[in-house]
Order: C-alpha cells, then sequence, then structure tokens
C-alpha cells in the first residue's frame, strides 16, 4: 500500500483491513498540513510536518496521561494510537 503525505509517497506493509485505518489516518494528517500551510504561509513542508506531528504527539500524550475513562476520551485515544501505529509503520518502512 502506498499513501502520499505532504505530496510525497510512502509505500507501507500493512494487513488488508488496517487499510481504511491507515488512509483515514492519512487524510486527517494531510488536512492539518493543510490547515497549518494556511494559517502560516511561507512554511516549508518540513516545517509543515514537524508541525503535524507536534500536534497529533501532543494529543497522544494528553489522551495517555488523562484519568478520566469517559466515552470520548477513549475515542479520542483510539484514534491517536491509530496515529501512533501509522507513525511507526512510516518509521518502519
Amino acid at each position: 500500500m502506498t499513501v502520499i503525505i505532504a505530496g510525497r509517497p510512502y509505500s507501507l506493509k500493512v494487513e488488508a483491513e488496517d487499510e481504511p485505518v491507515i488512509l483515514r489516518l492519512t487524510k486527517e494528517i494531510n488536512d492539518k498540513i493543510k490547515q497549518f500551510q494556511t494559517t502560516y504561509r511561507g512554511k516549508d513542508k518540513q516545517d509543515l510536518l514537524a508541525m503535524t506531528l507536534l500536534t497529533f504527539t501532543v494529543d497522544l500524550h494528553k489522551a495517555r496521561t488523562k484519568t478520566t475513562t469517559d466515552l470520548s476520551a477513549n475515542h479520542l485515544s483510539d484514534s491517536l494510537q491509530e496515529i501512533d501505529n501509522l507513525l511507526d509503520n512510516l518509521v518502519k518502512s
């Protein structure tokens, strides 16, 4: 499977059942990059990627350290775990 992040292709080895999640997360990442691109005109792709990664990492950290277990927190944690898994897969490839 190949995903495009910030205009660059990345080949991933994933299970077939994980592909829809990977595609959804890739869309979220690209949407966040576009949001930063609009807000911070003139920044290069590296800056946009770093800001996107930091945003998702902060959200993941907050979700992991939060002590309440309401349903919305569980949903956010699941989404962030999926992002964490995607990033792990990107690093491995």
